[in-house]
C-alpha cells in the first residue's frame, strides 16, 4: 500500500539522517523511480524532504523539522491510533498493526502517558454484536479481495429471506448502523449492491481479477437516498421510553403532552425496518398517522397475537 509506505519512510527519515533511494526501492521491493514519485508526495504533504547529491547522497528530514509540530499535533495523532486500534479490533489487520506501531514511534517517550491517559477517555469500538468467528474471517477475505481486485462468489440471503449466489466485484467494506457490508458490483443484476455481512452464507475468493469501476460508495448511497420515497409518521411515545425516543430522534422535534408523552412527527424511508423499529417499542407507542402506517401496525401486533392465543 502507497501510504503504508510513505508512513514507513517518513519514520526512516525521523530516526536517520539519510537514507539512499537504492536502499528504500529495495525494502519496499518497488523502483528507483516509484521511490522517487513517493518522495515527491511527501514534498507536496509538507514535510521537507532535502535530496544530497554524490556517492553517500540520499534523502533526508530538513534539521530540526518537528513532525508534530508540522503535520499532526500530539491530540491529533492520539486520536488517530484510538480509531485504528477500534477498526482493527475486527480486522486484525496486520498491516494496520504495524502503522499503529509506527504511529506509537511518532510520540516522544516524555509524551508516552499522554497517550495511554488519551485511549483511556477516547474509546472506538467497532465489533458488531454477535459477530461471529465466521464473519469476521469472511470480512478478512473481502479485504483481501478487495485490495487485489478479485472476483468474489457469495450465497446471500436477503431482507425478504430470498437466496441467491452472485458473482461480485468488490468494492468497499462499509460500517454502518453497528453492523459491516460489502459494497459490491454484482455481475448477475448488472448494478452495484450493498451486502449486509450477518446475511451472506458462504464465500469464496475467486482467482480472476476485476477493473475496478470508476464509482464510489457514497455516491451510489447518495442517489438511492433521492432516489428512495419518504413518509412522515407521527408516533405518540409513553413517558417510560423517554430516553430512548431521544436516543433516536432530535430533540427539538419532540412535543411533550400533558401527561408526559413524546410525539414525534419524522420522515422515514418507506422500507420495512421502519415498521420493525415502530413495534419495537411495543405497547409505548401509539402511530397517530397516517391512517395507511397505523393498519400496517396493527396488522403486525394482530398476527403477533394469533401466535400467543
Amino acid at each position: 500500500m502507497k501510504l503504508d509506505r510513505m508512513l514507513t519512510i517518513i519514520v526512516m527519515l525521523l530516526n536517520r539522517s539519510r537514507i539512499s533511494a537504492k536502499e528504500l526501492a529495495e525494502k519496499f521491493e518497488v523502483s528507483v523511480r516509484t521511490v522517487y514519485r513517493d518522495i515527491e508526495s511527501i514534498n507536496m504533504a509538507g514535510i521537507p524532504i532535502l535530496s544530497y547529491p554524490g556517492n553517500n547522497g540520499g534523502f533526508g528530514i530538513m534539521e530540526n523539522y518537528k513532525l508534530s509540530h508540522q503535520l499532526l499535533t500530539l491530540d491529533s495523532l492520539c486520536s488517530i491510533l484510538s480509531t485504528l486500534q477500534g477498526v482493527n479490533a475486527t480486522l486484525e489487520d496486520a498491516e494496520i498493526d504495524a502503522s499503529i506501531e509506527k504511529l506509537r514511534n511518532l510520540i516522544p517517550q516524555d509524551k508516552a502517558h499522554h497517550l495511554d491517559l488519551h485511549m483511556e477517555q477516547i474509546i472506538v469500538g467497532m465489533e458488531p454484536w454477535a459477530y461471529t468467528s465466521k464473519q469476521k474471517q469472511w470480512i478478512k477475505q473481502i479485504r483481501s479481495a478487495i485490495a487485489q481486485s478479485r472476483l468474489v462468489t457469495i450465497a446471500y440471503r436477503s431482507y425478504s429471506n430470498e437466496t441467491s449466489t452472485r458473482l461480485v466485484e468488490p468494492m468497499s467494506l462499509v460500517f454502518k448502523g453497528y453492523t459491516w457490508y460489502l459494497f459490491a458490483y454484482c455481475q448477475l443484476k448488472e448494478d452495484f449492491r450493498v451486502f449486509r455481512i450477518s446475511r451472506i452464507l458462504d464465500l469464496q475468493l475467486e482467482d480472476e481479477v476485476f477493473q475496478r469501476r470508476d464509482k464510489s460508495y457514497h455516491e451510489v448511497e447518495e442517489a438511492s437516498e433521492k432516489e428512495l420515497p419518504t413518509i412522515s409518521v407521527t408516533l405518540k411515545f409513553s413517558p417510560q421510553v423517554r430516553a430512548r425516543v431521544e436516543d433516536i430522534f432530535d430533540r427539538e422535534t419532540i412535543e411533550f403532552g400533558s401527561q408526559g408523552e413524546l410525539i414525534v412527527t419524522a420522515q422515514f424511508p418507506e422500507k420495512e425496518w421502519y415498521l420493525s423499529l415502530i413495534l419495537s417499542f411495543g405497547e409505548h407507542v401509539e402511530v397517530l398517522g397516517p391512517e395507511k402506517v397505523r393498519q400496517a401496525v396493527a396488522a403486525r401486533v394482530q398476527s403477533m397475537h394469533k401466535i400467543y392465543q
